[in-house]
């Protein structure tokens, strides 16, 4: 049976012994690497991953965090992470929140932790008074697509996502 989420002081959520939602501490940079890296390889993409604990702390626990991370645990045991930052929506006037990764771990997926870290995602929107909630997934995570329209996302089939990164980021930024 599954609990309801109830929400500490701490602002950890605490489903009972079921899972246990909290922010990630300086001292979590070994695990949200370790979950980057499963998520990269569940992915196909583990060649991508050139991040570090050494970046990780920079970008994450700087005065001016790049994003946040939420963990999740089970009976202790760390079974899924989320990362996500604010953006903007000028149409909108207002901040967003975009959800950069969320990851289930194999043996723990289906028990609803995924959802969960979702929905508990959603609260900090609504919470930080967001115009909107956001995300990407890959095409073929059927899963997690079925899992997100079930819960009423949308998907954006009229927008195409550009990228630039490397050399090319170099070239774009040295053009005049």
């Amino acid at each position: 049976m599954r609990v309801k989420p109830r929400e500490r002081r701490d602002g950890v959520i605490d489903q009972g012994s079921e899972l246990i939602i909290r922010p990630a501490g300086e001292t979590d940079i070994a695990l949200v690497l370790s979950f980057v890296r499963e998520l990269a390889e569940y992915e196909h993409l583990s060649h991508l991953v050139s991040a570090t604990e050494d970046s990780l702390r920079e970008a994450l626990f700087a005065v001016q965090p790049g994003a946040e991370v939420l963990l999740a645990f089970c009976a202790e045991e760390p079974v899924a992470f989320a990362v996500y930052f604010h953006n903007f929506s000028t149409f909108l006037g207002k901040r967003g929140l975009w959800l950069e990764d969320i990851y289930v771990k194999r043996e723990h997926r289906r028990k609803g932790y995924g959802r969960a870290l979702l929905l508990h995602v959603a609260r900090i929107a609504r919470d930080r008074g967001c115009g909107r909630f956001e995300w990407a997934a890959l095409d073929w995570n059927a899963p997690a697509i079925d899992l997100y329209k079930s819960l009423g996302a949308v998907p954006l089939d009229d927008w195409t996502t550009f990228r630039v990164t490397g050399a090319s980021l170099e070239r774009l930024a040295e053009m005049r």
